[in-house]
């Protein structure tokens, strides 16, 4: 089963892996303040889809070309696992096993992600931008 998920492509130092997956929807967002990243105006938000043997692959480029000076985060899931990558570390959580998502929020936290943005948990609430 195929992987949708988001790209902000602001996220990227390079948006060539917007090239291995297919975009469905493409959503423009002003930058506010809840958004921390004072650094750009908006944040372009890429809904794609991504075929399953080809999820590694796009996680691993994904955790190379996320930009290096500011931490960032992208996900992807389907009915089986569920990928949440970082700049040089990928998390794959077996969402029949979700308690695995407990290390992928916290490194994400201990690297600088507000809490409220690392939403991907199942219990957790929804970020509202």
């Amino acid at each position: 089963m195929n992987y949708k998920g988001v790209i902000i492509e602001e996220s990227l130092e390079k948006a060539d892996v917007l090239k291995d997956v297919v975009v469905v929807e493409t959503k423009v967002e002003s930058v506010t303040e809840e958004h921390k990243t004072p650094w750009i105006k908006q944040w372009t938000l890429h809904t794609v889809e991504i075929l399953e043997e080809r999820a590694d692959q796009v996680a691993e480029k994904l955790s190379v070309d996320l930009d290096k000076e500011h931490e960032w985060y992208a996900d992807y899931k389907n009915d089986q696992y569920h990928y949440i990558i970082y700049r040089g570390k990928v998390f794959k959580v077996d969402l029949k096993n979700p308690v695995l998502y407990k290390d992928a929020k916290q490194y994400g936290i201990s690297i600088g992600i507000p809490e409220y943005q690392v939403d991907f948990a199942p219990d957790d609430k929804i970020w509202e931008r």
